[in-house]
């Protein structure tokens, strides 16, 4: 063998030993478990420190981009399901163009000690499908980039319980309902209903007085709902929740409203 050639099996050895010497340090270093948190669109990424990195001197960098969708739209009447969308039509379709959006950096976070970032704002346009990915570093060495799962807000937000008022009103029980706050403005700078984003429906129970059991009063997509026939002299306590039915899913409910009839 020539000088040549153990000078170059030398510098081979040397590469892949310093790779198999420190590789599993920065492993060790990434961040876990990166994921969207979702609750009326405001959307947070969240991780865990990496199993080497659990320590204050810890930072973390974050980066967010677009996933490029076929079925984006402005209009938000058309909806779907992006984890449905198979392989076939992703190398079909998206292949040619996936890869065009950069990463940007979330300069807020960027260098944070924290285990979280708000990407609410970045997030925006609902029916999108994002990524964001997150970095550690540790007195200057940097692990690799852990990613997240596609993440598309409309479906996956989890919806708040509606707030309520209760009044009373010629014997009958008044409930006026509103659907939780949302981060968005109009043009207008008025603020946007999540009944501009899901068809919303309303479920009003009677939870407790001292005649009957729990009982539902109302269905339905009104936000004022009169119950009648209270009677006198009864303590009432009233919750409520909304139901997605497109999605099939419920939010958690509401704080309860408890009034005592004259």
């Amino acid at each position: 063998m020539t000088p040549k050639h153990c000078l170059l099996g030398f510098l081979v050895t040397l590469f892949l030993t310093g790779a198999a010497e420190t590789h599993p340090a920065h492993e060790s270093l990434k961040p876990q478990r990166v994921h969207f948190q979702s609750r009326n669109f405001h959307n947070v990424l969240h991780w865990q420190p990496g199993r080497a990195s659990a320590s204050s001197s810890s930072i973390y960098f974050v980066q967010y981009k677009i996933y490029p969708s076929l079925f984006s739209s402005s209009s938000h009447s058309t909806h779907y399901n992006p984890h449905s969308i198979s392989n076939k039509e992703i190398g079909m379709c998206w292949v040619s163009i996936y890869g065009q959006r950069q990463w940007k950096n979330k300069e807020d976070c960027w260098g944070i000690p924290e285990l979280f970032c708000d990407l609410t704002n970045e997030t925006s346009d609902v029916q999108e499908a994002y990524y964001g990915r997150v970095k550690t570093a540790v007195a200057g060495t940097h692990s690799a980039w852990t990613m997240t799962r596609r993440f598309t807000p409309w479906w996956e937000t989890k919806i708040g319980p509606p707030s309520m008022n209760i009044t009373q009103v010629n014997g009958s029980l008044l409930v006026i309902l509103h659907p939780p706050k949302i981060p968005y403005r109009n043009q207008k700078g008025k603020n946007v209903s999540m009944e501009n984003y899901y068809e919303l429906v309303y479920r009003v129970f009677i939870i407790k007085n001292s005649l009957e059991k729990e009982r539902k009063v109302y269905e339905g997509t009104h936000r004022v709902v009169e119950i009648g026939a209270v009677t006198p002299h009864t303590g009432y306590c009233v919750v409520a929740e909304i139901y997605q039915p497109m999605l099939d899913r419920r939010s958690q409910r509401s704080e309860e409203r408890c009034v005592k009839c004259p």
